[in-house]
């Protein structure tokens, strides 16, 4: 199943616990790559990119709930 399938599952409530994980969990991957103690430097990328799914997702069912 896709990644964008799962978070379009998830209610509004789940999708925000999801984007503040997962910022939470970029900021201590970038603090580790400036500690020099970098462990996978693809994972930095897929939060990233998670990060922007969830925002997307979060962007248009605000504009639909506005129509």
């Amino acid at each position: 199943m896709s990644k964008t399938k799962e978070i379009r599952e998830l209610s509004d409530e789940q999708l925000s616990l999801t984007l503040t994980e997962s910022q939470r969990e970029l900021f201590n991957l970038r603090f580790q790559s400036a500690a020099e103690k970098k462990s996978a430097p693809s994972e930095m990328r897929k939060l990233r990119r998670n990060i922007a799914r969830i925002n997307t997702i979060q962007r248009e069912r605000a504009l639909a709930a506005t129509k």
